[in-house]
């Protein structure tokens, strides 16, 4: 692996405004065998680590949530890898194509459909030699564009189910929500036949109901807000599932001084200069918030002159709702290193039991999620340090350490 790093390191020292037009271009497809080939290589990996439940060293489930939690993974992206590498183990000639760099990890997810149980199980039955099959998905592959690879395995997929099997709707959807630095949201996702059309009759009777004359916005504006209005809509409802005893709303978090007066400059929570902060951790100017706070529920929330907020006393046996806001607003997610699961999956842990004395305060709670709660409970420790970093020690004393120190280790 140092020997990778070392390479890795001499491609960018290059100067490549010396290299000619061509040399860029060839360099470029050198690359992107390269690319494949790592790519397939960590494919291997995970696949081996995920088979040995490896994450289990680290305090996690499995090898998805340590490729989120530590390598910073999409769940998305976390997810291909896998299925990827449990589909190469059935496609040997795809699997060393992609070994050699010829096929990209694009098309190695086109052809995992072809892999799965049930179409194994029926390739069997109808005396399929997949191992022919193999051959020509890694051929093509090899030679054409994903789009062309994708239409020779549905015509595949086809004839092996001439009568359609029908798949499970929920392994066709997806759906991806990246937030940006400045708090807005793209959203990416994929849904099967009957969910689509769902979705599109929804937000079509919300878009067809705003319309009015004179309104210019383009198609793609009315269907973001319709989808918009259509999480407004449940969520006024007062009918979606409880998050933790509340029913989930929007939450955001501003000084006192903000809220009440717009020429008043930096809070005391310390969050900025007329700035809200977001229950998902995005920020909103303070004239927005006081927007959204014409229709809102407003919660006072105390803090000590360090911007945390203040503690309960001993007497309270159950963390009290007030103290759990605090412990969500300070910590966020779930502490354990590596997860980041939501503050609703989350309980709050003391840090020493109240059995043995622990105050149910906010210096001894923690957020952790249901799985990380036990795992503290059979030998794990989480540390609150000074600088507000917690840390998570193994049972063996060894402490559990993040993606990139683990790479410098």
């Amino acid at each position: 692996m140092d020997e990778l790093h070392t390479v890795l390191d001499a491609l960018a020292g290059h100067d490549l405004h010396a290299l000619s037009d061509g040399a860029l271009l060839d360099r470029t497809a050198v690359l992107v065998a390269g690319r494949n080939r790592l790519d397939a290589e960590l494919t291997r990996t995970v696949r081996a680590a995920d088979t040995r439940q490896a994450a289990e060293h680290d305090g996690l489930k499995s090898m998805q949530s340590w490729l989120r939690g530590h390598a910073r993974l999409s769940t998305a992206e976390a997810g291909r890898i896998l299925r990827a590498g449990r589909a190469l183990e059935a496609l040997p000639a795809v699997a060393a194509a992609f070994a050699a760099g010829t096929i990209t990890a694009e098309q190695v997810t086109v052809v995992v459909p072809v892999t799965t149980p049930e179409r194994l199980a029926a390739a069997a039955d109808q005396s399929v030699d997949v191992a022919e099959v193999d051959a020509v998905l890694a051929a093509t592959a090899a030679s054409r564009q994903p789009v062309q690879l994708a239409r020779v395995v549905g015509h595949y997929l086809t004839r092996l189910a001439p009568d359609g099997i029908e798949p499970d709707p929920t392994e066709g959807r997806a759906l991806t929500l990246a937030r940006h630095p400045d708090g807005s949201l793209s959203v990416r996702g994929e849904l099967d036949t009957v969910g689509g059309e769902k979705l599109a009759a929804a937000l079509e009777s919300l878009v067809q109901a705003g319309r009015c004359a004179g309104d210019r916005r383009t198609r793609a504006q009315t269907l973001g807000d319709a989808l918009v209005q259509l999480a407004d809509t449940a969520l006024a409802s007062g009918r979606l599932p409880v998050l933790r005893t509340v029913k989930p709303h929007v939450v955001l978090t501003i000084d006192l001084a903000d809220l009440a007066d717009p020429a008043i400059g930096a809070g005391a929570a310390g969050i900025g200069a007329g700035v809200a902060e977001t229950g998902f951790g995005a920020t909103l100017s303070a004239a927005r918030a006081r927007w959204l706070a014409c229709d809102a529920t407003i919660t006072r929330l105390v803090l000590d002159p360090d911007g945390l907020p203040l503690d309960v006393g001993r007497t309270a046996r159950v963390v009290p709702p007030h103290l759990r806001r605090a412990v969500e607003h300070r910590d966020r997610h779930c502490v354990f290193t590596g997860c980041t699961a939501p503050t609703h999956w989350c309980d709050v842990h003391h840090l020493l039991e109240w059995i043995n004395g622990g105050a149910t305060s906010l210096d001894n709670s923690a957020l952790l999620c249901e799985r990380h709660h036990t795992k503290v409970h059979h030998g794990y420790r989480i540390e609150r340090q000074p600088d507000g970093r917690w840390r998570t020690w193994r049972p063996d004393g060894t402490q559990i350490h993040l993606h990139p120190d683990r790479l410098a280790a």
